[in-house]
């Protein structure tokens, strides 16, 4: 008999992305097959890498390069303080393949258009360095990337969890990671006008990934509250985190997968 399709969703999150790589490793490791993947901002970066071949170890020793002040630039441009061109240069030198066409693994990256506010998946054709930089073009933050015509910004905007892209890929069973559901315990109470700005905004953002939950069959919520998405340096600590909520749903999903049998 044949088994149905297993597809990724991949949540943004900037540094909290990591938690991704420790899931990832779960899977591999319990012998889950990997049949698509989809990502969003952190996430489209973490799924592009495991997309074009290489491992999950491979991955972890690529970020350990990775920093800040690596992967942006002042970008001299009022549409946004910093470029992430140097982000799709480090994708160009590090990933196997940069073509969607030649990717092992069908994956799709999902960004936003600025002036019509839809979603745009970007798959099957074309740079996959272009698709992770306006994956995670953070509006305000990063200048726009053009592409065939349109601004891109950060996928996160209109879909954080990509549950509907990797079902479009062709997935009839979905996991979805979601880093930032779990909240975030380091705000506190804010007290100046920009402390209560960025607190609404995470809350607005993640009230928008848990709407796209309900397509997934099973959802990997790493324990991370307590790490800030700006805290690259901890990137053991999320990795950590990722493999012991991946490992928390791991009998779940091999059920799951025994009953589609």
């Amino acid at each position: 008999m044949t088994r149905k399709k297993i597809g990724i969703a991949l949540s943004g999150g900037a540094a909290r992305g990591f938690a991704h790589l420790g899931v990832l490793k779960v899977l591999v490791e319990n012998g889950i097959p990997i049949d698509f993947i989809a990502g969003t901002s952190a996430g489209s970066f973490a799924g592009a890498a495991f997309a074009s071949g290489l491992s999950v170890a491979e991955i972890v020793e690529m970020s350990k390069k990775i920093s800040w002040f690596r992967m942006t630039g002042f970008s001299y441009s009022p549409k946004g303080f910093l470029s992430n061109a140097a982000l799709g240069a480090f994708v160009k030198d590090h990933f196997p393949v940069c073509k969607f066409e030649d990717l092992p693994i069908p994956f799709a990256a999902v960004a936003c258009d600025l002036e019509t506010g839809k979603e745009v998946v970007l798959k099957d054709a074309g740079d996959l360095a272009t698709a992770v930089r306006a994956s995670c073009a953070i509006p305000g933050v990063f200048v726009p990337v053009e592409h065939e015509g349109r601004r891109l910004i950060d996928g996160g905007v209109v879909s954080n969890v990509p549950t509907k892209a990797v079902k479009k890929l062709g997935a009839e069973i979905v996991i979805a990671v979601d880093v930032l559901a779990s909240g975030a315990t380091y705000w506190g109470s804010p007290s100046t006008l920009l402390g209560i700005f960025f607190q609404s905004a995470m809350m607005l953002l993640r009230a928008a990934s848990k709407a796209h939950h309900y397509r997934a069959d099973i959802v990997i919520i790493p324990n991370i509250a307590h790490l800030r998405p700006d805290e690259i340096g901890k990137m053991d600590e999320f990795i950590k985190a990722g493999e012991e909520a991946a490992l928390e749903k791991i009998d779940e999903i091999k059920a799951l997968l025994q009953s589609e049998i």
